[in-house]
């Protein structure tokens, strides 16, 4: 038999995880300040918007991902190592 209240609790545990995740989900606002978008730069989990293989914002896979961008005030992205203001391949 299964234990009604376990499969209560699981049903609402997962309402309460897609609920909380849907939140998250989407491009990161846009900043207040002069913005360029930086390509290659964020670290795994930390772009700010979509890519090439990941939909949302905090969805790369890997550090530096080439189609991952991250908003940085304009004209600092070209002072940093990989950086690029256009996606790499």
């Amino acid at each position: 038999m299964i234990n009604t209240k376990f499969l209560v609790g699981s049903a609402l545990a997962a309402i309460t995880t897609l609920a909380a995740s849907g939140a998250f989900a989407g491009p990161a606002p846009q900043p207040d300040y002069q913005f360029e978008k930086c390509y290659g730069v964020s670290k795994a989990g930390t772009n700010d918007c979509q890519t090439a293989t990941h939909s949302c914002a905090g969805t790369a896979s890997a550090d530096n991902q080439g189609d991952a961008w991250i908003y940085l005030p304009a004209g600092s992205c070209a002072k940093l190592t990989g950086g690029s203001n256009e996606p790499k391949s």
